[in-house]
């Protein structure tokens, strides 16, 4: 069984806390925005169906197509279980980070490393965040960096850390600055010297291939997740070295200060 299955089917034996048929997802999101920074050319075009359970929310990217906005309608006051079940992946994974988010929100985490993202406009907000997890790669100058959904102050950033960054997107076909960008995240998982990987990655169902692939070559993964933030938690250690968990609200959405949350695995661990 693949790990985040695995997860999933530990959650709903009740292993991680109260049993999901005793809890009801009060609200759910269907989100769509697009965003274009100042000095780019790529306007991001993001979906996101977002899973209210008591104190916490559960978020999850998708691409165009996959979740329709009736979800709303059908999914408010459903059994939290009922969304872990045969549902659109989606809103499965929404619903278990909502479920693992509310049972240890990371604002309680011991281990999470607080970063308040500053007030601005969204230029000063995205090159605050992709610092901070820029931040989380421990590597040597000219090390190659395979980064599993582009962003363009992200590559920015790795490139301001020494890193050298192989690119992989599946809607994104060249940087600002003119990089190629692969849809193939195998050309970039067998050369890495270190993968960074969006949270899109749990939605899409790429995650298990990309953990599976870091734990056989021995190399370092940092999660970049609004989508599924406490589902990536739950592998640290076990294949994820460093996580940025970014709860909702995102940072794209509030021009208010916001928290992210980071998490490292000790050296040796």
């Amino acid at each position: 069984m693949k790990p985040t299955a695995e997860l999933l089917a530990a959650v709903l034996a009740g292993d991680h806390g109260p049993r999901p048929t005793d809890l009801v997802a009060t609200s759910v999101f269907w989100v769509h925005h697009g965003t274009r920074l100042a000095g780019g050319n790529t306007t991001y075009l993001n979906q996101y169906v977002l899973v209210r359970l008591g104190d916490s929310f559960g978020g999850c990217a998708f691409e165009a197509g996959e979740v329709d906005p009736s979800v709303c309608r059908d999914a408010s006051g459903a059994a939290l279980d009922t969304l872990l079940g045969d549902v659109p992946r989606p809103l499965r994974i929404a619903a278990l980070d909502a479920y693992l988010s509310s049972v240890r929100p990371h604002r309680e985490a011991a281990e999470a490393e607080p970063v308040t993202l500053p007030a601005g406009t969204p230029e000063t907000r995205a090159l605050a965040r992709d610092a901070a997890i820029a931040g989380l790669l421990d590597i040597d100058a000219g090390a190659k960096v395979a980064l599993i959904g582009v962003v363009n102050p992200l590559v920015a950033a790795i490139r301001e850390r020494g890193g050298d960054p192989l690119l992989c997107d599946l809607n994104l076909r060249t940087t600002q600055w003119g990089d190629p960008v692969t849809d193939d995240m195998h050309e970039v998982l067998d050369t890495a010297d270190a993968v960074v990987a969006t949270g899109m990655t749990l939605g899409n169902g790429s995650f298990d291939t990309v953990l599976a692939r870091c734990r056989e070559r021995g190399v370092p993964l940092v999660v970049y997740a609004q989508t599924g933030s406490a589902v990536a938690r739950a592998f640290l250690g076990q294949g994820v070295t460093a996580l940025s968990a970014e709860p909702f609200p995102f940072s794209q959405f509030s021009a208010e200060p916001t928290t992210l949350y980071r998490y490292r695995v000790a050296a040796g661990a």
